[in-house]
């Protein structure tokens, strides 16, 4: 088994309070399966297991370093103060984002269950993994949209003269590249908002099927293909990353475009949005609030280190995206020079267009074979969107699978991803992209940003610190030291709550480009955003109201009962799960035995709850802790 007590090469010191527990035994070690009838064993017998620890890391590279390292994260910290946003980024990385990354890694493998299931620790709140799920399945359809619009431009790559080098002699070419022009009027083929959504581009249609069977062809056996796939997709796009910065730094102008992306702009730093911004790219980024890396998680062995690949994993993605920032900053600055400008913002295009305009203008613009860095840089796209994307049909078909155990799983995963392409159609109409930007906001954005502060808060407040820190204590063998303490317990959920007013408070209207959405555009995005939030309280209601009227208990024990942990909560592994029981009551048994100065002392240190003395006869059984 891996040793969870120990993270070498952690030299921030917000870890290092992270001691192994008292007698933990050195780490044997782990094939990546571990002993898969112990800890799967009785209950979570037919549950599958990652074929090995790094087939996990992997897949969680490939699902958190995606599209939003590549286009996404550029231009946010562009737009919010060049290199100064770097600072609230890593502030939100340290206090929001690896905290939540590590945070739901660790109840996924604690409760070897999915995200709606894991709300047995408070089954009033399954509300919360039911509107994750359908913030999932927003994303999940127009995140293949964007991979069908790689596809085509991969095809495109291929020929002779890239398509998009040359406008035509019969276009109008003031004030706008030829990349935009292909983009908007070959590619999209985009109407006006107020002229609807037009006709389905059958090109894109094409593609789009492409990118389902793509899709298809890795999650249809589950974690035992989607696995063996990782290593590719999880690899594969540093190769070309790493080409590209090298062939972009070598660019006239480069040297300006990347001091044009670190800049500091340091008056930034003092405006709310830019904190609200940074929020929102950790969480696109990483992945979190949407499920997938409780799933993910869910297949591991019950002792496997996760903490590890917290670590390794929250730490790749900053790497990624300031790589990707150096790459695309060197190219635009090259495009810049070749288009006689000194302004870099007037090459630059948010969200989608800094991949499918910017980009390609620059790589048509390179001296030699510019078709073979298209052919590299939108392989590398399709790949890093195909990383995510299998993640997030992932957890809907394991939502359906866990609750439906006797559906076979290939045909659960054939039906969603039917359905799914039935409804990703609409991105691919002539006014799709600005129904992509629509449902981006109504229906991931600000309904995840809701969801993950009912998430923080149930788990640090209602289920307890104490709770959550002494279960992964149980799991882990590592004590939750005093910066995991103080951010799940105050700073994240403060941080959240505080940035959800703000996005409230200052909510602006939606528009996309230069045109405000029409009226019944937003009808549509608020009523999507509605029906997801309003699956919190809707199961609230369902749970105490079932406790109140047809268990008949007292309105007040049925409104407390419905928020605290039912009798499914905790390892999913019958034998285990005795065993945790019986470390929570010798805990229970150490608190009233334990003066109430030294108690609330150590908690304040960060110390752990208690004096945990673990203690393992193998690899197979975990005994509770001495008294």
């Amino acid at each position: 088994m891996s040793d969870a007590g120990s993270f070498e090469g952690a030299d921030n010191p917000a870890f290092q309070a992270d001691e192994p527990a008292a007698g933990h035994p050195p780490a044997k070690k782990d094939d990546g399966g571990g002993d898969a009838g112990a800890d799967a064993g009785e209950e979570g017998a037919d549950r599958q297991q990652w074929g090995s620890s790094l087939e996990f890391l992997m897949s969680c590279i490939a699902m958190s370093v995606g599209l939003g390292n590549v286009w996404r994260f550029p231009f946010t910290a562009y737009e919010n103060g060049g290199g100064a946003f770097l600072i609230p980024y890593i502030i939100v990385l340290i206090v929001i984002g690896r905290p939540l990354y590590y945070l739901e890694m660790g109840i996924g493998q604690f409760a070897n269950r999915s995200c709606i299931k894991i709300w047995n620790m408070a089954p009033a709140l399954r509300g919360v993994g039911y509107g994750q799920i359908a913030a999932t399945a927003c994303v999940m359809t127009y995140y293949s949209s964007l991979m069908a619009i790689t596809v085509l431009y991969f095809i495109y790559s291929f020929q002779k003269n890239l398509p998009w080098a040359n406008c035509g002699d019969d276009q109008d070419l003031t004030g706008t590249s030829c990349g935009e022009i292909f983009f908007t009027g070959t590619v999209l083929k985009e109407l006006p908002l107020d002229e609807g959504l037009g006709t389905v581009n059958w090109r894109l249609a094409l593609c789009l099927l492409a990118s389902w069977l793509l899709i298809l062809g890795v999650v249809v056996r589950g974690v035992r293909s989607s696995g063996k796939a990782a290593y590719f997709l999880a690899l594969f796009p540093y190769v070309v990353m790493l080409v590209l910065l090298v062939r972009g730094c070598t660019l006239p102008g480069a040297d300006k475009g990347m001091l044009y992306f670190v800049e500091p702009k340091w008056g930034e730093l003092l405006k709310p949005q830019v904190w609200h911004a940074a929020v929102t790219q950790a969480f696109f980024s990483l992945n979190v609030g949407f499920g997938s890396l409780i799933n993910y998680a869910s297949f591991n062995n019950f002792r496997h280190n996760i903490y590890r690949d917290a670590m390794i994993v929250t730490t790749m993605d900053t790497f990624t995206s300031l790589l990707a920032g150096c790459t695309i900053f060197a190219i635009l600055g090259n495009l810049a020079h070749e288009m006689g400008v000194d302004e870099i913002d007037s090459v630059v295009k948010a969200g989608a267009g800094l991949a499918f305009i910017s980009y390609p203008d620059a790589i048509a613009k390179f001296d030699a074979v510019p078709q073979l860095f298209a052919v590299l840089f939108f392989l590398m796209l399709l790949s890093l969107g195909l990383g995510s994307a299998v993640a997030l049909v992932s957890v809907v078909v394991t939502i359906i699978t866990d609750n439906f155990p006797q559906l076979k799983q290939f045909v659960v995963m054939i039906v969603v991803c039917v359905v799914s392409f039935g409804i990703s159609i609409v991105y691919v109409t002539q006014g799709g992209q600005s129904i992509l930007n629509l449902i981006d906001n109504f229906g991931a954005t600000y309904p995840v940003l809701a969801l993950m502060c009912v998430e923080m808060g149930a788990i640090a407040w209602l289920y307890g610190l104490d709770n959550i820190c002494n279960d992964l204590a149980f799991m882990l063998k590592r004590k939750a030291g005093s910066y995991w303490r103080i951010t799940w317990g105050l700073v994240t959920p403060i941080f959240l709550i505080a940035v959800l007013i703000y996005a409230a408070v200052e909510d602006e209207p939606l528009e996309y480009g230069q045109e405000t959405y029409p009226d019944h555009y937003y009808v549509v995005g608020w009523t999507i955003m509605a029906l997801i939030v309003a699956l919190v309280p809707i199961f609230i209601c369902i749970e105490v109201g079932d406790r109140w009227l047809n268990k008949k208990m007292p309105f007040i024990k049925a409104l407390r009962t419905a928020f605290q942990p039912n009798d499914e909560w905790g390892p999913s592994n019958t034998r285990v799960r005795e065993q945790w029981r019986s470390f929570k009551n010798e805990l229970a048994q150490q608190s009233r035995n334990e003066g109430c100065t030294r108690a609330v002392w150590r908690k304040l240190c960060g110390c752990g709850s208690l004096d945990i003395d673990f203690e393992k006869d193998d690899d197979k059984d975990v005994k509770a802790p001495n008294p």
